[in-house]
């Protein structure tokens, strides 16, 4: 059978699905402490991994750069952001501000449904860390607090801790002494039982919560990785970037 060409609508279809693809790599990647802070992300070497175009990487890198997630360089390329004690602050700061307030709205007004998904949540984190799978174990922990913010309802708050969450997790790969949870899962616990006590207790469980997560952090040197290890689990199958016939 020949091949037939493809359209102009199937290229872009096919393109999106590849780009989606490279952007929800790369930022898992940095989320789960795959990618180091730091780390240059060079398009020829991610397109290699990826088996797609050049232009698709470009396409998911400027997304990324757009969320915060990485930055671009001007003649040099992109890389993970390699975040300060001072962004610490700031970042903390903020999500304070947000999570408590988030935290003291859903305080007594959470359905048993979605105080059992925060146990589940809590609970598939507890047995991450207990299995020594760090990956999982950071990947929950941001998923739980995710989760709060959605509950909420306000996409808004979303958004936000959105783009807070990959500069936390880089803060915690720079600056958390090694071998120790990023969320400890027990607070995790400890924030549900708030939650079922009302808004002010919530919102006082939380608040030190983070200012616990703040206070772990220390300044320790940046480990480096090979990039193939950081996207071995997107490599199969290969991204196509032609349909078959």
């Amino acid at each position: 059978m020949t091949p037939t060409r493809k359209s102009r609508t199937q290229a872009t279809d096919s393109d999106a699905t590849a780009t989606d693809r490279v952007y929800e790599a790369i930022y898992l990647a940095v989320v789960e402490h795959r990618l180091a802070p730091g780390e240059w992300l060079r398009e020829e070497e991610m397109a290699t991994e990826f088996g797609i175009s050049r232009t698709v990487v470009r396409q998911a890198l400027q997304r990324l750069a757009q969320d915060q997630v990485i930055e671009l360089r001007h003649n040099r390329g992109a890389r993970v952001p390699l975040p300060s004690m001072e962004d610490a602050v700031n970042v903390f700061e903020a999500r304070r501000i947000v999570e408590c307030e988030v935290a003291r709205r859903l305080g007594g007004r959470l359905t048993d449904e979605q105080l059992t998904e925060l146990r589940e949540i809590a609970q598939a984190e507890s047995d991450a860390e207990q299995r020594g799978d760090r990956s999982t174990n950071i990947r929950l922990s941001g998923e739980f607090h995710h989760a709060l913010a959605r509950m909420h309802g306000n996409p808004v708050f979303v958004r936000l801790l959105n783009g807070l969450l990959p500069t936390t997790s880089l803060l915690m790969a720079r600056f958390k002494v090694e071998g120790r949870p990023v969320c400890v899962a027990h607070r995790h616990v400890e924030v549900i039982a708030a939650l079922e006590r009302g808004g002010a207790p919530a919102a006082a469980e939380m608040r030190r919560h983070m200012v616990e997560l703040e206070r772990s952090l220390v300044d320790t040197p940046v480990r480096g990785r090979r990039l193939r290890d950081a996207f071995a689990g997107y490599r199969e199958p290969p991204i196509s970037e032609t349909p078959t016939s």
